[in-house]
């Protein structure tokens, strides 16, 4: 699944983080919108808290698997690969990236500005983009990457 660079654009000159971005993107895909939840992804900007740690784009893809796979009442049930299907992203991210921290991948520090590093639109396209490939890997034959 392809993202529309201008709309990725767009959510990066209003703000956005690039864990928030995942999550909209999701979301408009399935012609949702959640204030609420865009709100809780920030604290996973920067690396969590600006930090520099684990990337957003890679915890966002997370969250989006989560989104579209996970347990959301007491009554469904997620997906029986849900962990395999995240494991799978982290794998192929840190292959991709070298890393999985936005210090390790970034070529400059974080500060507590709201710069969206350029780099960043890249990486938030291509983990959304691997995020549905593996939605829909799992939806077709829950079996067909599973290492366990």
């Amino acid at each position: 699944m392809a993202v529309d660079a201008f709309r990725l654009f767009q959510l990066a000159t209003q703000g956005f983080c690039c864990s928030q971005i995942m999550l909209i993107l999701g979301l408009d895909e399935q012609g949702k919108e959640n204030p609420d939840l865009i709100k809780a992804m920030q604290g996973l900007c920067g690396g969590i808290g600006r930090s520099g740690k684990t990337c957003g784009a890679l915890t966002g893809g997370a969250c989006l698997i989560g989104l579209n796979a996970g347990k959301g009442s007491a009554s469904e049930f997620s997906h029986a690969k849900i962990h395999r299907m995240i494991n799978v992203l982290l794998e192929w991210f840190e292959e991709t990236h070298g890393s999985i921290e936005c210090s390790g991948i970034l070529d400059h520090s974080l500060d507590e500005g709201n710069e969206y590093p350029v780099q960043c639109g890249n990486i938030v396209s291509t983990t959304f983009s691997k995020v549905y490939e593996i939605l829909a890997v799992y939806a077709e034959d829950p079996e067909s990457m599973d290492e366990d």
